[in-house]
């Protein structure tokens, strides 16, 4: 039998599936990066840049992917009242916002993998790093949903939620351009940073150099540690009148 937040999971893939218009919106975000490197790979032979541009689409993918299943499951919910009777049922509502959380993931990780895979198709020599991107990266995805949910825990509606969570996509986006043009700053302890250690190792990844599954294993547990923190935040949040109700 299914624990309610695999059943709160299953119900919001399943709502968020039949949006048509959202996942083809997160398959193109998916699928721009690659098409973007691809056609910078045939004016330019700078592998720096290549690597560069392509770790950063790949860190926006992980945000945009669920974005829309994050606004939709959370504020969009409130926006239409039926979030109250979902938590009139006699389930905690940790485990609510867990199944939610594991729908958005879902999504996120997909777009993702679809960024990973087209650049795969660009670069054949990268797959032997796959385990290493597996264990490092993929948590990212689990990342993003967290926070995006933990802002939509705070957006009274929809168009409230699509503006703060469309800035969220800027953080990935900034912290990547900071290690491109600083590629000094990365030293030491950053390669460990949850979004900074993303982006350096698929920098690396790009460039074929060595990656140690023990470092890629090691981010993606501290990534995951972050993602459980914001959960909890989120969870507290929601069991605020105010956060439920709009007031």
């Amino acid at each position: 039998m299914l624990s309610p937040a695999w059943i709160v999971a299953r119900k919001e893939t399943i709502d968020s599936w039949r949006d048509r218009r959202a996942v083809l919106s997160a398959l193109i975000y998916a699928l721009m990066g690659p098409a973007v490197v691809f056609m910078v790979s045939l004016a330019t032979r700078g592998n720096a840049v290549l690597a560069g541009m392509m770790s950063v689409f790949t860190l926006v993918a992980a945000f945009v992917g669920g974005m829309n299943v994050a606004m939709d499951t959370m504020s969009g919910e409130r926006e239409r009242q039926s979030l109250v009777p979902l938590l009139l049922n006699p389930v905690g509502r940790r485990e609510i916002l867990m199944g939610k959380w594991l729908a958005v993931s879902a999504f996120a990780a997909a777009g993702l993998i679809i960024n990973l895979a087209g650049f795969a198709v660009l670069f054949p020599g990268a797959l032997r790093l796959l385990p290493q991107m597996a264990a490092g990266v993929l948590p990212l995805a689990l990342l993003a949903a967290a926070l995006q949910l933990w802002i939509s825990t705070v957006c009274r509606g929809v168009k409230e939620a699509q503006t703060y969570l469309s800035l969220l996509v800027f953080l990935p986006m900034g912290l990547g351009m900071f290690v491109v043009f600083h590629p000094a700053g990365a030293q030491q302890w950053l390669p460990f940073l949850p979004v900074l250690g993303q982006q350096l190792q698929l920098e690396l990844w790009m460039k074929g150099g060595a990656a140690p599954f023990a470092r890629a294993a090691a981010l993606g547990c501290f990534t995951w540690a972050l993602a459980l923190l914001v959960l909890r935040a989120a969870a507290s949040r929601l069991r605020r009148d105010e956060i439920v109700y709009g007031n």
